[in-house]
C-alpha cells in the first residue's frame, strides 16, 4: 500500500440476514472504494466472510459500513479478528483489489 500507511489484514463474520440481499456486493464496492484488497464469500451457516487488507483507518471505516449493510440487510452482528495477507489473496465469491 502507498501513503505511508501501515497495512493490517482483517476478517469478519457477519450474521444476520446477509445472503440473498446483494451483501457480498455491497462489502466489495465499499472496500474497493476505500481502496482495500480482500474478498467476501457466502458460508454454508447463513453467515457472510468477508476479509481485507489495507490501512488501519481504511479497515476500521470498511468495519462500520459493515454494520450497515445494504438496504434489505438486516445485520444482527458482526465479529472482528485478524486474518494473514495469504487470506486476503484468496479465492471469494466476491473479491476486491484496490484501484492501481
Amino acid at each position: 500500500m502507498s501513503g505511508g500507511f501501515d497495512t493490517e489484514a482483517r476478517r469478519w463474520l457477519v450474521s444476520g440476514r446477509v445472503q440473498g440481499v446483494g451483501y457480498r456486493a455491497f462489502a466489495a464496492r465499499t472496500a474497493r472504494g476505500l481502496g482495500l484488497n480482500g474478498g467476501a464469500s457466502n458460508l454454508p451457516d447463513g453467515r457472510v466472510l468477508v476479509v481485507a487488507e489495507g490501512p488501519a483507518h481504511a479497515l476500521d471505516r470498511l468495519e462500520a459500513a459493515l454494520w450497515d449493510g445494504p438496504r434489505f440487510a438486516r445485520v444482527q452482528r458482526v465479529e472482528a479478528g485478524n486474518a494473514t495477507a495469504e487470506e486476503c489473496r484468496g479465492a471469494y465469491d466476491a473479491e476486491f483489489r484496490r484501484e492501481r
